[in-house]
C-alpha cells in the first residue's frame, strides 16, 4: 500500500514512525503532504484543514503520504488523501506518556511550569491546570484524545466515550501500541504489505535516562483518573491490537519476526553508527543531525561512520535524520 495517512500523536514514538514514512516515500518516489510555508505541523493545535498542506490547490487529492503532526479532522483529511488511503495511528500507556510530556513540555505548558515536578503536579492537577489556559495546556491532560480531534476536557461519560471509540474504529484501519513498538512494526508491515527494510528503524526523538523521572505509585493511579479519556482509549485499543496480531500473524510467528527485525536493526547499527547507540546532544559531532531540544529533556541523536560507500551513507543518513531536518529536506525536493 502506498497511500497512507499516519496520525502522529504526541510522545508516542511517533517521530520514529514519521522517519519510517519519509524513507518509504523516498524509496518509492511518493508525494508527501507537507505543511504549508515550511511550517513543522499541519496547523496543529488547530483542527486540520486541507489548505494547511503545501500545494493543495495545485496537487489536490494526489498525495500519497501524510504523517506530520495534525489534529485529526476526517472530512478535511479526505480532501487531501485518495479514497483508498490506509489510516493508522499509535497510542502509548498514558502513565509513561504524561511523564514524558511533562519533561518535554515543561517550559511551554503553564500547568507544568507552575508545578515543581511531575509528582507535585499530579498530586493536585486542578491547582495548576486552569481551563482558561486550555489551549496552552493541551499536553497536560488527555493529549491523545485531543490529537484524535476530541475535547480533552470532556466528561468521562460512558455513552460519549463509547461513541468516540466507535468513530475512531471507523476512521482508522489500525491503531498501534508504542509500548510494543517492535510488535507494532511487524503488524504494520503485514497489514501494508511492506518489507522488513521498510519498517526497520533507529529510535528517534528519545531522551537520556537521566531526564526520566520516577512516578510514585500514587501518581500512576492519579494519571488514570486525571487522563481517564486517554486511559479508556489506550485500554480499548491495546485489546484490539493483540486481537489483530492473533488474526494476522499469530504470537509464535510474531516472535520470530520481531527477532528478524532486531537482527536487521543491529546489522544496520553496526554498519552506520560510530557508537552503536544514541548519544547525548553534546556528543553529536555533526550539528546538522542534532535533533530539536525541548524542555528539560536531553534529546539523543547519532554519530555516523564515514568509512562507508555513498549509497550506504545515504541509507544511514536517512535512518538518523531528525524530524525537522527531514521535513525541510523533503520540502526542498517537492517544492523547489
Amino acid at each position: 500500500k502506498t497511500n497512507v495517512m499516519f496520525l502522529k500523536t504526541h510522545k508516542t514514538a511517533s517521530s520514529t514512525i514519521l522517519n519510517i514514512m519519509f524513507r518509504f516515500a523516498e524509496r518509492y518516489n511518493l508525494t508527501v503532504a507537507l505543511p504549508v510555508d515550511q511550517l513543522l505541523h499541519l496547523g496543529y493545535p488547530n483542527t486540520f484543514l486541507a489548505h494547511f498542506v503545501e500545494g493543495f490547490e495545485v496537487i489536490g487529492q494526489n498525495y500519497n503520504i501524510m504523517c506530520n503532526h495534525l489534529r485529526f479532522n476526517p472530512s478535511e483529511v479526505q480532501k487531501v488523501m485518495a479514497a483508498n488511503t490506509f489510516y493508522f495511528s499509535i497510542l502509548r500507556n498514558p502513565i509513561a506518556l504524561l511523564e514524558s510530556a511533562y519533561i518535554y513540555y515543561k517550559s511551554n505548558v503553564p500547568a507544568f511550569r507552575s508545578s515543581k515536578d511531575v509528582n507535585e503536579y499530579l498530586a493536585s492537577p486542578r491547582k495548576y491546570y486552569h481551563s482558561a489556559d486550555h489551549r496552552a495546556n493541551i499536553y497536560a491532560r488527555n493529549i491523545m484524545w485531543f490529537d484524535f480531534g476530541y475535547d480533552n476536557n470532556a466528561e468521562n461519560d460512558t455513552e460519549y466515550t463509547q461513541t468516540v471509540l466507535e468513530e475512531i474504529e471507523q476512521n482508522f484501519h489500525l491503531i498501534l501500541i508504542a509500548d510494543y513498538f517492535d510488535e507494532s512494526m511487524i503488524l504494520l508491515k503485514h497489514v501494508l504489505c511492506w518489507d522488513l527494510d521498510d519498517v526497520v528503524y533507529f529510535k528517534l526523538n528519545s531522551r537520556s535516562q537521566d531526564t526520566v523521572h520516577t512516578l510514585t505509585p500514587e501518581s500512576e493511579e492519579r494519571i488514570k483518573a486525571w487522563c481517564s479519556l486517554d486511559w479508556k482509549l489506550y485500554l480499548h485499543f491495546n485489546q484490539s491490537f493483540w486481537r489483530r496480531i492473533e488474526e494476522t500473524i499469530g504470537l509464535e510467528a510474531l516472535d520470530e519476526e520481531v527477532d528478524q527485525l532486531r537482527t536487521r536493526q543491529k546489522e544496520l547499527m553496526e554498519t552506520c553508527l560510530l557508537e552503536q547507540e544514541a548519544v547525548g546532544k553534546d556528543h553529536i559531532r555533526n550539528k546538522a543531525l542534532l535533533p530539536f531540544q525541548s524542555g528539560a529533556a536531553n534529546i539523543l541523536g547519532y554519530n555516523l561512520r564515514q568509512d562507508v560507500d555513498n549509497r550506504t551513507l545515504r541509507t544511514c543518513q536517512q535512518l538518523v535524520m531528525p524530524e525537522l531536518q527531514y521535513t525541510s529536506y523533503l520540502y526542498a525536493v517537492q517544492h523547489p
